[in-house]
């Protein structure tokens, strides 16, 4: 009896050891993450109340990393946003900015410019630095630099040069025009954020911007909802007629690209069946595609087929061969920039065999320098094109300032410009803006003539037709011209 007194007494010392070693563990393990949690013992808050902290201070970091990047995309000329080909000049001139020394930086982008007279941002910062301090007027270009760089520069030279003439007319009321230029990336999400920085800072009057529809569209809404205008040089989808009355564009919608593409179909083509290459990702791809085919088959033809050029089975060969024996009689590419590419070995392929039309995003010197002797004869539909009146006033003087030949996107960011110094003449608030591009009695001068706006706000005015032929005003021994 004595010994298995012994051996129980042994056994429940064991068990409370090992019940005293457990809970000192567990007390010590979850004391040491409470004092890491929030400085204390207290066990009354528990794990819940003690994550808070630690998410909120996530989401601050979070919006501070935000903040910063979108800081880093905007520049009244204290950085450069255009890297690459710049001087060491501009690069001086943006630290004298940052630091308010304006005069040292006026005579390092006057330098930077006598070595480099076609960088429309030098221009804009150069004239940023002559108003320093100085009450302006001041206006957003939202540019895709980061993924559509050359479209970017273009845009830019059509806003310097109408910032630069009207500062050295004396500005308005003898108050100047500050340009801001933003690099959105021509992404929606980058535009969103973007333009919610734009609304909250109330100096800003206006934005010139975006480029592609899709980015337009995303950021329409915030500025719809925040009444502050915004005039798009180059988006063209029919669904940003619909947006609201801040929202304006000086380049026309696709409708009227695509009537005007359908009637050289029928009319002068003498062809009634076509196919269609487009993105079914992109607004403006989508967009012209439905007016072309609408517009079409209200002329007497029809669509019969449609191409998908993102479509991960996609082929050019097999797509133009499936066509061709589908009856088609004329290649239609509504190609975003995303797929120019595909578009282009659409045109390589197809070797002549049929007409090729295209919309206005296929206006670049990659289609004269891919294409070659397979695109002569394409036709394409754009806003405006310098040789139509190339004695003009804006031609003339976009040559001498710039050093060359300018094309439609600069002059349509020009028109956008030049749109809302006139709106900001009549009365120069949000709200004032908006009223005077909606009057009935606006009119403004332009590059491509008059501004006017309809009650959707887009451009009142037609396309112009222009065709690929061998030429020497490129490098490439091909170039775009009208077509009379």
């Amino acid at each position: 009896m004595t010994q298995q007194n012994e051996t129980k007494l042994l056994l429940i010392s064991l068990l409370a050891t090992l019940v005293l070693v457990a809970g000192g563990i567990w007390w010590f393990t979850n004391s040491e993450n409470f004092g890491k949690s929030n400085g204390s013992n207290n066990s009354d808050s528990g794990n819940s109340g003690n994550l808070e902290p630690k998410e909120n201070s996530e989401i601050v970091n979070k919006n501070t990393e935000s903040k910063t990047s979108l800081t880093a995309r905007i520049s009244e000329g204290d950085k450069i946003l255009i890297s690459g080909d710049g001087t060491q000049e501009k690069v001086s001139a943006t630290a004298a900015i940052a630091k308010g020394n304006y005069t040292e930086a006026i005579n390092y982008l006057q330098n930077s410019l006598r070595a480099k007279g076609n960088d429309p941002e030098a221009l804009i910062y150069l004239n940023n630095a002559r108003i320093g301090q100085t009450k302006s007027y001041t206006i957003v270009a939202s540019m895709p630099i980061g993924e559509e760089l050359d479209a970017a520069q273009e845009m830019l030279r059509g806003v310097a040069q109408a910032q630069q003439e009207i500062n050295q007319a004396g500005g308005i009321n003898g108050i100047p025009i500050k340009i801001l230029i933003a690099n959105d990336d021509n992404d929606p999400e980058i535009a969103e954020e973007l333009a919610e920085e734009f609304v909250n800072n109330p100096n800003i009057f206006g934005v010139i911007g975006h480029f592609g529809s899709s980015v337009s569209l995303a950021a329409a809404e915030i500025y719809q909802a925040n009444n502050l205008v915004m005039i798009s040089p180059t988006s063209t989808s029919v669904e940003l007629s619909t947006v609201g009355n801040y929202i304006f564009r000086t380049v026309p919608s696709d409708r009227f690209a695509g009537s005007a593409l359908s009637r050289y179909t029928v009319n002068e083509l003498k062809l009634q069946k076509a196919v269609v290459f487009f993105n079914s990702e992109s607004s403006y791809s989508k967009s012209l595609k439905d007016e072309y085919t609408t517009a079409l088959f209200g002329d007497g033809g029809e669509v019969i087929a449609e191409y998908d050029l993102i479509d991960p089975n996609f082929n050019s060969a097999s797509a133009v061969n499936d066509a061709i024996a589908k009856g088609a009689e004329v290649l239609m590419l509504a190609a975003n920039s995303a797929t120019l590419d595909q578009a282009l070995q659409v045109v390589q392929v197809n070797d002549k065999r049929l007409p090729l039309l295209a919309g206005d995003s296929a206006y670049k010197a990659k289609t004269l320098q891919i294409g070659r002797s397979d695109a002569v004869g394409m036709i394409l539909a754009v806003p405006w094109h310098i040789l139509a009146d190339p004695d003009a006033e804006f031609p003339q003087a976009a040559g001498k300032l710039w050093g060359g030949e300018v094309n439609w996107r600069t002059a349509l960011a020009y028109d956008a410009t030049q749109a809302l110094i006139a709106a900001l003449k009549r009365n120069p608030s949000r709200s004032g803006v908006q009223q005077a591009l909606s009057s009935g009695n606006f009119e403004a001068r332009g590059a491509s003539g008059d501004i006017r706006f309809l009650s959707s706000g887009d451009r009142n005015q037609a396309v112009q037709l222009v065709t690929i032929q061998p030429g020497s005003r490129t490098s490439f021994g091909y170039e775009f011209v009208p077509i009379p």
